[in-house]
């Protein structure tokens, strides 16, 4: 494979130096194809099947190896060979041609190409094999890349031959035409800006439609596809029925309402959905105790010698429920028929890709809509360990329901919830062993970040165990242990309650997904495309069930395009912009990004420079006692353009708004150094960070220079 590779490279290498040592490149002009004009047609005429070959394997030899000319041997053609016969021959040598640089491009780089880059290709290589025929498409039929770019370019992904080759083909044959035409009246032309002529000119802005009628044509052969067998009604109950009142769904039919469309929202279980009822709201109920407590057992450090509190647990997490309530209206069926949306509590079922059956303690109706949100989240996933079964394990879902607390608590996982469980429950009294397979806990997060909360659990006595691997449970003299692999060795350890919090597995039975056969991703969620569409083009999915983030702001915001398509979609569609997408981990030190981390950067292969601002410097942080932590801002090598930011420290998931504010509308550190921050707040961390950049990048030169001025000013 090497040596061909070596072989083929270097044979191309050599035909296209002789092609430009020999001034080849000079015989393939507008001005060389005039001079020759009368030659070449008198040589049409003598020799007639020979000149149609030659021609066809010069244009073949010419695109193949994505040498410059193909455009003038386009209207050379038009000018010899005529309309028609010209039009066949450009029309398969072009596709050939290109399908050989396709084939040349695979075949030597995409192994280095995918190596090099291969974890940034994955977001394009899903998107191509989605819908990589209708780009390819597009780009042939109206050229916005050289034609020769597009060809090496879809040689690095996965595109089968035959599909580019038949693509190329259909896509490139309107722009033949048009170039082919303009050959035929070759002798009016003195320039390569005479073919712009009127009637060239309206070729060419018809050039510009074909993608819009190209769309709408696959589109309707899509939709014939999959809708077909089903029968869709004559006229519909609703414009928009909802699955699901979490906050994908919520949004979804607020915006419905908002516009005046008939829209029902349906809901098996409470409204509000995970995250009112048993994740951030609860969560951060529990935590803001916590903390309190953490504050009193720190009350020397605030110049207050003794401090102390008792609590019962029980109360703790009635309180928990009680602030769900307070925030239960805001969700509430109240408020959302008030807004205009019907609110079914009950079961859906999709039966039909117009039809919602819903299953109420009054009985079972068929409602029928126009389009659908499938917005039914998703639950704790709990790995299948050996004896996990025998154990009265808890989950994100569950822990809501304990009113005596665990003496000794086991945590499975060092992701988001396992590391904000791990430490509200330390602080509440619990003897936590945290348990994560991976090296560190918060993996996804640089490993300062994680190397700093990490050591402020380990100093507020949780147990945490990195490099253990689960391998079963079991009981051992009437104790609950659980068997983990750690460097080759079992290590047991004995707990009361276990947590499991590793992760969430998609909603995505019992509901109709699997009859209807709506496709699921490589993640087990619901596929859905840049507009938040699944392979049924008026089904729509949002939130949790679709991914790729779970996070209650991402789900609001895929629920606005997703409403919005659902709604004027035959209009205009939305691709959902997940460019600036931020999230916050509520630990202590509380953990906010957005955009690009470190070890983002160094996987995706993307320059940047760092940097960082220690909290532990800043005057309100050091009065407030939370004098730790930092902002790490990585901009563009040279520039101030932000594409990423860390904050650990105290309020870092309010502090992280500005710079997502920034980076959404392309404000660079500059900007934020010169706008006013309130003293002494924690957001001044924002503007020292933007300082220590601009030291970085302080024209030295020009200082030297002012100094050497300033020291002329003193003597003058």
């Amino acid at each position: 494979m090497k040596s061909g590779k070596l072989v083929l490279g270097a044979t191309l290498a050599l035909c296209i130096t002789l092609f430009f040592s020999l001034d080849l490149h000079h015989l393939l002009t507008l001005e060389s194809l005039k001079a020759q004009q009368a030659a070449i047609e008198q040589y049409r005429q003598n020799q007639p099947l020979l000149a149609y070959t030659l021609y066809g394997l010069l244009y073949i030899a010419v695109t193949g190896l994505s040498l410059p000319g193909a455009a003038v041997l386009t209207l050379a053609g038009g000018a010899v060979f005529g309309l028609f016969w010209s039009t066949l021959l450009v029309s398969f040598a072009s596709s050939i041609g290109a399908t050989l640089a396709f084939l040349a491009a695979r075949f030597l780089l995409r192994d280095w190409v995918r190596a090099r880059f291969g974890q940034r290709l994955q977001a394009i290589e899903a998107g191509l094999q989605r819908d990589g025929a209708y780009y390819l498409f597009t780009l042939r039929l109206v050229p916005l890349f050289p034609f020769f770019i597009i060809n090496l370019a879809m040689g690095l992904t996965p595109m089968k031959t035959w599909t580019f080759y038949w693509i190329s083909q259909i896509g490139m044959l309107a722009g033949t035409v048009v170039y082919v035409n303009a050959g035929t009246q070759l002798g009016k032309i003195d320039s390569l800006s005479g073919i712009l002529s009127p009637g060239l000119l309206a070729s060419f802005a018809l050039l510009g439609v074909f993608p819009l009628l190209a769309k709408k044509l696959l589109a309707f052969m899509q939709g014939r596809k999959v809708y077909k067998g089903w029968r869709k009604p004559k006229q519909f109950d609703n414009n928009l029925i909802v699955i699901g009142a979490g906050a994908g769904g919520l949004v979804s039919a607020y915006i419905a309402a908002a516009v005046k469309a008939k829209v029902t929202l349906i809901e098996k279980h409470k409204m509000g959905g995970d995250c009112l009822n048993t994740g951030c709201v609860p969560s951060k109920a529990l935590i803001r105790s916590a903390k309190l407590l953490s504050h009193i057992q720190r009350a020397p450090e605030f110049g207050i010698a003794k401090a102390s509190a008792d609590f019962d647990f029980a109360e703790v997490m009635e309180r928990v429920q009680r602030v769900i309530k307070t925030v239960e209206p805001h969700d509430s069926v109240e408020r959302y028929t008030e807004l205009g949306v019907e609110v079914i509590q009950g079961s859906a079922r999709i039966v039909s890709p117009w039809e919602v059956e819903v299953s109420t303690e009054y009985g079972v109706k068929t409602l029928s809509t126009r389009s659908i949100v499938i917005a039914a989240g998703a639950q704790p996933f709990v790995p299948p360990i050996p004896g996990i079964e025998q154990i009265d394990y808890l989950t994100s879902d569950s822990v809501w329901q304990m009113r005596e607390q665990p003496k000794r608590l086991l945590v499975l996982g060092g992701g988001p919830i396992g590391c904000e469980l791990t430490q509200t429950f330390a602080r509440l009294g619990s003897q936590v062993t945290q348990v994560e397979m991976a090296p560190r806990i918060m993996a996804r997060e640089d490993s300062e970040v994680s190397g700093l909360v990490q050591a402020r659990f380990r100093r507020e006595g949780v147990d945490v165990r990195v490099n253990h691997t689960a391998k079963a449970f079991i009981v051992e003299n009437g104790e609950k242990v659980l068997l983990a692999e750690h460097d080759g060795q079992t290590v047991k350890i004995a707990f009361d309650k276990v947590l499991v919090a590793i992760g969430r597995a998609a909603n995505i039975k019992g509901y109709g997904v699997e009859e209807l056969g709506i496709a699921l991703s490589p993640r087990i969620t619901l596929d859905t495309n840049p507009f938040q569409q699944t392979n049924y083009p008026n089904i729509f999915a949002v939130g949790d069930v679709a991914g790729p983030y779970q996070f209650t702001h991402t789900a609001a915001h895929q629920a606005w395009y997703a409403a919005v398509n659902a709604l004027f979609g035959q209009f205009k569609k939305f691709r959902t912009d997940y460019s600036v997408i931020p999230w916050s981990t509520f630990t202590d030190p509380e953990v906010a990004r957005v955009g690009l981390n470190e070890q983002d950067a160094q996987a995706q292969n993307i320059a940047y420079e760092v940097s960082t601002y220690g909290i532990d410097d800043l005057d309100r942080a050091i009065a407030d006692g939370e004098a730790h932590g930092f902002v790490k801002v990585l901009t563009v090598p040279g520039k101030d353009k932000i594409l990423g930011v860390t904050i650990a420290g105290e309020h870092a998931g309010d502090l992280i708004a500005e710079f997502v504010l920034a980076m959404k509308h392309g404000i660079g550190l500059n900007k934020i150094l010169g706008t006013i921050h309130i003293y002494p707040t924690l957001a001044e961390a924002n503007k020292y960070v933007a300082g220590v950049w601009k030291r970085n990048h302080a024209p030295q030169r020009v200082l030297e220079w002012l100094g050497r001025y300033h020291a002329w000013r003193r003597n003058a």
